[in-house]
C-alpha cells in the first residue's frame, strides 16, 4: 500500500493505493529544485539585474503617481516577501512618490481586509494606499482600444491614470491562457467585466491554441499582451513557487522578455510525460486556489491529460468558498454536461457570461469522464446536481472509482495539478 499526501485546504489528506493498481505519481521538478538563495535574496537579485529594462528605482525617477498592480486573495504570490522590496525600490529612486498598490480581482469578489493583512501583513495595510478592482461597477473604467480579437478593452482608471504602471505575479501553467503571470495582472485582473466577458468567450476557451503551456497563436494570450502594451506596463516582477509556496526564482523587468524567462524556468520544471490511467486523482494544490469549486477546472484539465476516456477524475477541492460564483453555480446546475456545453456554445462572444469558462471546461471534462469530487465544505446534494459525484475521503473516492472501473484499474495521482504541465 502506497500513502501519498495530496494538498487539500492549508494541509494535505492521504490517499492509499495498492502498489499493485499505482501506475505512477506525477509531480512537478519544483519538489526537488533547490534554489540558489533565500527567498528574499532571491527576489533582491531579480530587481537588481532586471531584463529588458532599466532598474525599477531609475524608472520611478521623476514620477509622480505610480501604481503597482498585485494578485487577490485567490492567488499565492508572497506579497509579504515582494511588495516591502518592490515598494523600496521604488522609494530609493523616489521617496516622495504617491503609490498606490492595486489588487487585480478580475471577476472575483473584492479581497477581504483580513485577507490583506494576511497576504501583504498589517504594515502594508495600515500604511499603504489600497484599491480593489471591482470589476462590475462601470463608472470605474474607461474604454481603451479594441483588442486583435475584436473585444472592447476597459481598463481601471486608477491602472490608467499613473505615471509609471508595474506588476507583479506568480507563474505557473493555466489551463486556457497557457501560463499564469505578466500581462495577466491587466487582462484580466485590472479590467471590466465584459472585456473579461468576451476575452474568455466560449470560441476562444474552445480553440486548440488555448491551452496549458501553449502560449503562440493562443487568442487569449494575444489579446492580454496587447491589453499590458496598451495601458503601458513598463515593468513586472514574477516568481516561481514550489509546492509549499515558496520563491524558487524570481525575474524582473520587461513585460514579455522577463514574462518569457519566467514561463521558460517555470515549463523546465512543470512539464512531465502524461501517463495513461483508468483512475486520476489529483488536487488544486490546496489553499488559496481549492477554496471554491470554480477555480478547480485548472487541475481537473491536467487530470483529463493523463485520464482514459470513460475513466474516472478522481478531484480533491476542500471548497471552503463554495461553488465560488453565482453565474458559475447557475450554469454547473443547468442540466447534463451536453446539455450545458450546447447552451454556452451558442452565445456571441461579446454577449459571454461571467464565469463561463470554468463551466465550459468542465462541461467538456464531464462529457468524457466521471468525476468525484472530494470536499468537505460543499454540500453534497450540490455536488450531485453538478453532474459529479460527492466523497468526503480520497480513499472513499477510490473505493467508488474501483467499483465502477473494476479491482484492477489503474491509478495516476497528480498530487497538484495545477503545478504540472502533463504533455502526450
Amino acid at each position: 500500500m502506497v500513502n501519498i499526501a495530496i494538498p487539500y485546504d492549508v494541509s494535505t489528506i492521504p490517499i492509499h493505493v495498492e502498489e499493485k493498481n499505482l501506475k505512477a505519481v506525477i509531480t512537478a521538478q519544483t519538489e526537488e529544485y533547490v534554489p540558489e538563495a533565500g527567498q528574499e535574496e532571491l527576489v533582491r537579485r531579480a530587481l537588481a539585474n532586471p531584463i529588458g529594462t532599466p532598474r525599477l528605482r531609475e524608472l520611478a525617477r521623476g514620477k509622480k503617481k505610480i501604481t503597482l498592480v498585485t494578485s487577490d486573495h485567490t492567488r499565492a504570490v508572497p506579497s509579504k516577501i515582494t511588495l516591502p522590496l518592490l515598494l523600496e525600490e521604488i522609494r530609493s529612486g523616489n521617496p516622495d512618490a504617491d503609490v498606490t498598490i492595486f489588487i487585480a480581482t478580475g471577476l472575483h469578489r473584492a479581497t477581504t481586509e483580513e485577507e490583506q493583512r494576511r497576504m501583504f501583513g498589517d504594515e502594508i495595510v495600515d500604511h499603504e494606499k489600497i484599491v480593489i478592482n471591482k470589476a462590475f461597477q462601470d463608472e470605474d473604467f474607461e474604454h481603451v482600444c479594441e483588442l486583435p480579437s475584436g473585444a472592447e478593452l476597459w481598463v481601471n482608471k486608477t491602472v490608467l491614470h499613473c505615471d509609471l504602471l508595474l506588476c507583479e505575479g506568480f507563474i505557473e501553467p493555466h489551463f486556457f491562457a497557457g501560463f499564469s503571470g505578466g500581462r495577466k495582472s491587466i487582462l484580466p485582473g485590472s479590467c471590466n467585466a465584459a472585456t473579461v466577458n468576451e476575452n474568455h468567450s466560449y470560441k476562444a476557451v474552445a480553440s486548440p491554441y488555448a491551452a496549458a503551456g501553449v502560449l503562440e497563436h493562443n487568442p487569449i494570450h494575444e489579446d492580454m499582451v496587447y491589453a499590458a502594451r496598451k495601458v503601458n506596463v513598463q515593468f513586472i516582477l514574477n516568481v516561481a513557487l514550489n509546492a509549499e509556496k515558496k520563491v524558487i526564482a524570481a525575474f524582473s523587468g520587461d513585460l514579455e522578455q522577463a514574462h518569457g524567462e519566467g514561463v521558460a524556468f517555470v515549463r523546465s520544471l512543470a512539464q512531465r510525460p502524461a501517463v495513461q490511467g483508468d483512475i486520476v486523482v489529483t488536487s488544486n494544490g490546496g489553499y488559496p486556489l481549492d477554496q471554491n469549486l470554480y477555480q478547480s477546472p485548472k487541475a481537473a484539465s491536467t487530470a483529463e491529460v493523463c485520464c482514459r476516456e470513460g475513466g474516472v477524475i478522481i478531484m480533491c477541492c476542500a471548497c471552503r468558498d463554495g461553488m465560488g460564483g453565482t453565474n458559475f453555480e447557475k450554469l454547473m446546475l443547468r442540466g447534463t454536461p451536453e446539455e450545458i456545453d450546447s447552451y454556452l456554445s451558442a452565445i456571441p462572444a461579446r454577449e459571454s457570461i461571467a464565469e463561463q469558462w470554468c463551466a465550459q471546461a468542465y462541461a467538456r471534462i464531464l462529457k468524457k469522464f466521471k468525476v468525484i469530487l472530494v470536499t468537505t465544505y460543499l454540500d453534497h446534494d450540490l455536488v450531485r446536481k453538478a453532474n459529479m459525484i460527492p466523497a468526503s475521503t480520497p480513499d472513499e473516492a477510490l473505493e467508488m472509482a474501483y467499483q465502477m472501473m473494476g479491482g484492477s484499474a489503474e491509478v495516476v495521482v497528480i498530487p497538484d495539478g495545477v503545478s504540472v504541465l502533463a504533455v502526450k
